[in-house]
């Protein structure tokens, strides 16, 4: 049986963009929604050959700001989507989602459209933290935005804050926590502010408007942050994500396990049939491009994939590392027996050198025949991760 895959759309349109932002999104491009709708069908369409035979476990909308499209265009998107690929019914199909976005009516028509997770990004629950991240919702919003998404019918919903703001403190980080807990999200995904070269943020630092976040800071907010996730019931599966039992987002865990999906969009990536691959990242490049393929498809002439502007196949010595780096961001870390089955190589043996010093500083461990990130290891992953690069 023919492996299945997962799915992202990638909607890069946003009403401001944030100062810490380095995704792909543009802000004041919202009236090119129509015609990009439609070319994220053309798109997937172009792909129907090459997926025939495989279904689709997941559906994940990320940004950019999904929750800008209106629903006439997720109604578009999401039939075509669905004419072309075999999506389960019982599918995971999440969307990520700008708290001032949000009402119930829009929630519903989602709902309706088979939507199932909703990933709500609060980021804080302060408004003068939100003003700083330019945000554009209150921390009012933000709680009204949970609470619609309940109303409406949402049974998955997870929130994600940010912690190690500048000039943030410990009180006002268990504040947020305690008021995200206090709604009951079913999911909870915390990442640390990193200042991204580029980004107004960025700029700011290097000319002293704003204070860089504290590693100390951020460390003793992540630790405090588990002991309290943990006691309020919630299971930690992942570095940066947290979930009721029965809630993880299946959809990362594709990435994690390094299970084969297909990006759609502008700047979004792919991993299928052993090949990394990504889209043209300008939102009216892109178009062009999709266009432009679509209309070889249509003239029964030879079909280049001309928005797909780069890609590599992955070599044997790449996947054992993605493997690794991946496998140990989850907390039950890497299966070594499925390794050596996979690989036919023993991963210790073949890391031996890259994981001595992991070892040795107890940021890495064997447990019960996994590979695992320590505690500590968790805090620290990007040093043992960086370790297991191919030069």
């Amino acid at each position: 049986m023919a492996e299945p895959f997962s799915l992202y759309l990638h909607i890069p349109f946003c009403t401001v963009k944030c100062g810490y932002c380095d995704f792909n999104a543009y802000a004041g491009k919202e009236h090119l929604i129509p015609s990009y709708a439609q070319a994220l069908v053309k798109e997937a369409q172009l792909w129907r050959t090459a997926t025939a035979g495989r279904s689709v476990t997941t559906v994940f909308f990320g940004g950019g700001t999904p929750s800008l499209m209106p629903v006439e265009e997720m109604a578009t998107m999401m039939e075509g989507f669905r004419a072309t690929f075999d999506i389960l019914a019982d599918a995971e199909i999440s969307l990520e989602a700008n708290p001032g976005s949000l009402d119930e009516a829009y929630l519903r028509g989602l709902l309706e459209l088979g939507f199932n997770r909703l990933s709500i990004g609060v980021q804080s629950f302060h408004d003068e933290e939100l003003e700083a991240l330019d945000r554009t919702h209150s921390a009012a919003e933000a709680g009204e935005a949970f609470q619609a998404a309940r109303s409406a019918g949402f049974r998955n919903v997870s929130i994600d804050l940010m912690f190690g703001l500048p000039e943030q403190q410990m009180a006002s980080w268990q504040e947020s926590v305690e008021t995200a807990l206090a709604l009951e999200p079913d999911h909870i995904s915390l990442y640390a502010l990193t200042v991204e070269e580029g980004t107004p943020l960025a700029r700011d630092v290097a000319r002293g408007r704003t204070t860089a976040p504290s590693p100390d800071a951020q460390a003793d907010q992540y630790e405090w942050t588990e002991e309290r996730l943990a006691k309020a019931g919630y299971e930690h599966y992942e570095i940066s994500n947290w979930a009721k039992p029965g809630y993880r987002c299946e959809h990362n865990l594709t990435y994690w396990r390094c299970r084969e999906y297909l990006g759609l969009g502008a700047g979004a990536h792919s991993y299928l049939d052993g090949v990394r691959f990504a889209v043209a990242a300008l939102p009216t490049t892109y178009l062009e491009l999709v266009d432009e393929s679509w209309q070889d498809l249509q003239s029964g002439g030879e079909m280049k994939m001309r928005q797909v502007v780069s890609g590599e196949p992955i070599t044997p010595e790449l996947a054992m590392a993605d493997t690794l780096i991946l496998g140990l961001r989850v907390v039950e870390g890497v299966e070594l027996a499925q390794f050596q089955q996979q690989f036919g190589m023993d991963a210790l043996k073949r890391f031996e050198e890259e994981l001595r010093e992991p070892f040795e500083a107890g940021l890495v461990e064997e447990v019960g025949g996994n590979l695992r990130l320590t505690r500590r290891g968790r805090l620290l992953g990007n040093e043992v991760f960086a370790r297991l690069l191919p030069d």
